[in-house]
């Protein structure tokens, strides 16, 4: 199929509908619908938030009994199973009378996994399927880890010089990077569903952890995510900042058995979560981490925690993407804080190696991602 088919076409115009969605459909996939009759969008919709209608049945309502005859484009399977908040889609479009269905994506959930389309072609519709899969699998990326996993997608964040430091050898880190930067790394954590830290960088930076859209004033983007404080002897202070404005920005400390239990009352009474996990080497695991999250419903995790948390969760290989933000400056020395922390490899051949590698330029800054 080439790119100037009509199917690909309009599938490219669902995935940008369903991206409108980015950072407000989790637990739930970012979904774009059309349905399309003689070459003309007759209804269009995307998914806008759990609890909330799915974009087929926004496309199919606008486009009424019209319907009848016409081609639904859909970014990905839709869904037949009912234990869930919304009804199924799959009935919705039997009834409307579409003559064909075309489908970008298979949904990975194992309640829906191909039974949505099998549902659709034993109706009498016709469903072709994995156009522009490429593209809607990528827009779905922490959707799709998450589903087949149990485990959220997880993005390593940091701002460092050129030479890979992230703090000088006192400890001061405010800042390396440029405010284009920061305003970038903020959009990041507006998108994710929970963001990492370890207790080390509570103690020293003292850090809100908030999404912001900007500083000047002080203004919070609609949806926070889920402050998560790894502390495995529990030393946060009940008045650190990620415990203050519970109504504002959630958090939970996780912690261990090593962590007397009378530190829960300062900061449970703060309206903060604690929950338990095993530990690994004297601190929490990030398999288990990972695993609760996972649980709750967690599809993203973003970690900023500094050079411990972030050389844990590389040595784990549970990193699925990295996001570094490179300023144009040179710190050196030893005893400067560098982004990785713990012990290196002995060997090159070790050595963890990004793909997928993609360089950006903002402000004075550089952005490098890549996926592991």
């Amino acid at each position: 199929m080439t790119a100037t088919t009509p199917h690909l076409r309009f599938m490219t115009l669902a995935l940008r509908l369903a991206a409108k969605g980015q950072g407000k459909t989790s637990p739930n996939p970012m979904v774009g619908a059309l349905v399309v009759k003689n070459g003309r969008i007759i209804g269009h919709g995307y998914h806008h938030g759990p609890g909330q209608p799915h974009a087929e049945i926004l496309a199919l309502n606008q486009a009424g009994p019209r319907a009848k005859g016409a081609t639904l484009y859909v970014t990905l399977e839709p869904c037949c199973h009912v234990l869930k908040r919304t009804p199924p889609c799959v009935p919705a479009i039997v009834q409307s009378g579409v003559r064909q269905v075309v489908v970008a994506l298979v949904d990975p959930n194992r309640k829906v996994k191909g039974r949505g389309i099998v549902a659709l072609r034993r109706a009498g519709i016709t469903v072709m399927t994995e156009v522009a899969h490429e593209k809607a699998g990528q827009l779905n990326r922490w959707y799709s880890h998450w589903a087949t996993t149990g485990r959220p997608y997880v993005i390593l964040k940091a701002g460092m010089t050129l030479d890979g430091k992230v703090a000088t050898a006192k400890g001061e880190s405010r800042w390396i990077t440029g405010p284009l930067a920061r305003r970038d790394a903020h959009r990041l954590r507006s998108q994710v569903d929970a963001v990492v830290l370890g207790i080390g960088t509570v103690l020293k930076d003292n850090p809100t952890l908030t999404a912001r859209l900007s500083d000047r004033p002080l203004k919070l983007a609609p949806r926070q995510p889920l402050r998560v404080v790894l502390d495995s002897r529990l030393r946060t202070p009940s008045t650190a900042r990620v415990c203050a404005r519970q109504d504002r920005a959630k958090t939970l400390i996780v912690t261990t058995s090593r962590a007397p239990h009378s530190r829960r009352h300062p900061v449970e009474r703060a309206g903060v979560e604690v929950v338990s996990v095993s530990a690994k080497n004297g601190r929490v695991s990030f398999p288990a981490l990972l695993k609760i999250l996972g649980k709750r419903g967690i599809t993203s995790l973003l970690i900023e925690g500094g050079s411990t948390v972030n050389a844990a969760a590389l040595h784990e290989r549970l990193v699925n993407h990295v996001v570094l933000y490179l300023a144009p400056i040179l710190m050196g020395g030893q005893d400067a804080k560098a982004v990785i922390g713990d012990r290196g490899p002995n060997r090159l051949a070790q050595v963890l190696r990004l793909r997928h590698v993609s360089v950006r330029r903002i402000g004075n800054d550089l952005v490098v991602e890549g996926d592991l």
